[in-house]
């Protein structure tokens, strides 16, 4: 797996930043299978700990009613063995309802305690920001997703007095390194993952999640193409797929407290 930079440079370098672990954040069972599973069937292949926390279980998901009563564990079930298809045995949930997910205190302190708990370099979460092209990316649960994530890693997270009750109990504060945003407005995209030998297990783990699929052929052609066009605006060779990112550095060597 390699990655490419497009107009906006990427502060990550995959040649010299390490990766072993990271915590993906999503708002329903199959949010991180559309925007990120190619890069993290790379990470895995590589030895890296991956974990999931999915704040939602998607009970106002799906097509069909017949499928209402049992929607949450349908919707568990998926993800669980699209995630295994990936790499991924690690599987949190928060149990927020689904379209009513706000960045609240309470989905906060939930976030700072799974990121303090596994203490990851990477956290990677849905973008807080909408996506006026194509607005089915800008979910609200997804944009809350973003920003109660993106409030928890800063100042939360490294803050040992926010939430202290967390710090009382043995989870110390941590100060993360890398934040990487998918599904946000392409403008802020900055890092583009050539994910070209993951599309199959991209695709077979979003094939998965059939409760949510009323029309297979043309979700799998919408989402190999997006990877196409991400290829190409990362001025890959032609024929190469990829998966888009705003990467951000939290934490580094000239991070100053506060600043």
């Amino acid at each position: 797996m390699t990655a490419s930079h497009g107009q906006a440079r990427s502060p990550f370098n995959p040649d010299m930043h390490r990766v072993g672990r990271v915590l993906c954040f999503a708002a329903h069972p199959d949010d991180i299978d559309f925007g990120a599973a190619g890069t993290i069937a790379g990470w895995t292949a590589a030895g890296v700990q991956v974990s999931y926390c999915i704040m939602t279980d998607g009970d106002a998901g799906g097509f069909d009613p017949a499928h209402r009563a049992d929607i949450i564990a349908m919707r568990d079930a998926e993800q669980r063995r699209a995630a295994g298809l990936v790499g991924v045995t690690d599987i949190h949930y928060l149990h927020q309802r689904d379209g009513y997910l706000e960045p609240s205190h309470e989905v906060m302190k939930e976030v700072v305690r799974l990121i303090r708990h596994i203490r990851p370099d990477v956290v990677l979460a849905m973008h807080p920001e909408r996506n006026w092209q194509r607005i089915q990316k800008s979910h609200p649960d997804h944009l809350a997703v973003g920003e109660a994530v993106t409030r928890a890693v800063y100042p939360a997270l490294e803050n040992p007095f926010a939430y202290p009750d967390l710090a009382e109990s043995g989870l110390e504060a941590y100060k993360l390194p890398w934040l990487w945003l998918y599904a946000g407005p392409e403008e802020r995209e900055n890092h583009f993952v050539d994910v070209t030998a993951q599309v199959d297990a991209k695709l077979a783990a979003i094939h998965v999640h059939v409760s949510q699929h009323p029309d297979v052929a043309a979700m799998e052609a919408t989402v190999r193409q997006g990877m196409r066009l991400n290829a190409a605006r990362a001025a890959l060779p032609d024929g190469r797929s990829a998966e888009a990112f705003h990467v951000v550095a939290v934490n580094g060597p000239g991070t100053i407290a506060g600043f």
